[in-house]
């Protein structure tokens, strides 16, 4: 199995354990490297600088729609958030329940249907009866301008009015303006961040709606999955290396959550955080961060479902369809 893989993820708590050392890929010979903004290490891998890396499941999917796709997945999700919490909206007008979004112009950071965007506009068609079409959508950099990505397919459906901001100008500040009604963003912009009285988040108490989402549908959203370039998917030896070392890592950081509740986490330094821990266990269960197929397949399932309903996949794919065949039983 002897090889080289450059694998691209993004420097988090679950995947330190890759970087330093303490969990290698069993076999194989190889190079970790992360950047100062995930979006890079998507970037990274469309530009064939990565064998195996971290990609979010929109960017994943956009490419999965090409006439050669490049890609296939492997059932590891570096990345996933409750994203009620990323709906915001501006205080003067006059948005006091989901429902009220219809008509509206929201913002969205970097393309339309991002990550961080999909599950929202999912769980707003689904449970509030807001379609995308009912608005109106100007995408742009939350507090930093950015250009539209060029380097991703960019599809949008037909009937959604989708237009860039004006160069120069934030989400932010359009929306602390009124120049938007709202805002979906994966960044929380900085006017909540300044606790600007212009500004609010749609779901106040979003993680008591957050927990409940939870319990009545028992889906963790995921962010992003690990993407493998097509033609290692038939090397199942290395990518079983690459699947068992993420999960290794990941284990870790959990195992160590759990050894220091009986200290009541004195290694960290927020506050009261043993409560809270207690709550998550009670509520998502000792392994609250599953990687493989059938912890996730619902979650997984769903997102695929908003992508396509939401005119970002041409057709309607299931997990049977993105993960490489050898890991539908994991």
């Amino acid at each position: 199995m002897s090889t080289h893989l450059t694998i691209g993820a993004y420097a988090y708590e679950h995947t330190e354990a890759l970087f330093d050392g303490r969990v290698g890929v069993d076999g194989v010979d190889t190079t970790f490297e992360t950047a100062p903004l995930v979006s890079d290490i998507f970037r990274g891998m469309c530009e064939g600088r990565y064998d195996v890396a971290e990609f979010g499941l929109t960017y994943f999917l956009r490419t999965f729609d090409l006439d050669d796709a490049p890609f296939v997945a492997l059932p590891v999700f570096p990345n996933r958030n409750f994203r009620h919490s990323a709906v915001y909206v501006n205080s003067a007008a006059g948005i006091r329940k989901p429902e009220d979004l219809a008509g509206r112009t929201i913002g969205e950071f970097a393309l339309y249907g991002h990550d961080a965007g999909v599950w929202p506009k999912g769980i707003l068609s689904d449970e509030y009866g807001v379609t995308p079409d009912q608005c109106r959508w100007v995408i742009g950099g939350t507090d930093h301008p950015v250009p539209a990505f060029d380097w991703i397919p960019q599809p949008v459906p037909a009937g959604v009015d989708v237009r860039h901001a004006p160069d120069g100008r934030t989400l932010s500040a359009m929306l602390e303006s009124g120049e938007i009604d709202a805002l979906i963003s994966v960044d929380v912009p900085r006017a909540v961040l300044n606790g600007s009285p212009a500004v609010a988040r749609l779901f106040p108490d979003h993680e008591t709606v957050e927990r409940d989402y939870y319990r009545r549908t028992g889906i963790f959203p995921p962010m992003h999955l690990v993407a493998v370039r097509r033609e290692l998917a038939h090397r199942t030896d290395l990518l079983q290396a690459v699947y068992r070392a993420f999960g290794e890592a990941k284990d870790l950081a959990q195992r160590k959550y759990l050894k220091d509740a009986a200290k009541q986490h004195m290694s960290l330094v927020t506050p009261w955080f043993s409560k809270l821990f207690e709550e998550n266990l009670r509520l998502l269960g000792e392994d609250w961060w599953p990687y493989g197929v059938a912890a996730n397949r619902k979650a997984v399932d769903t997102f695929l479902r908003y992508h396509h309903e939401q005119g970002l996949s041409r057709r309607l794919l299931t997990s049977d369809d993105i993960f490489v065949p050898e890991f539908l039983g994991t």
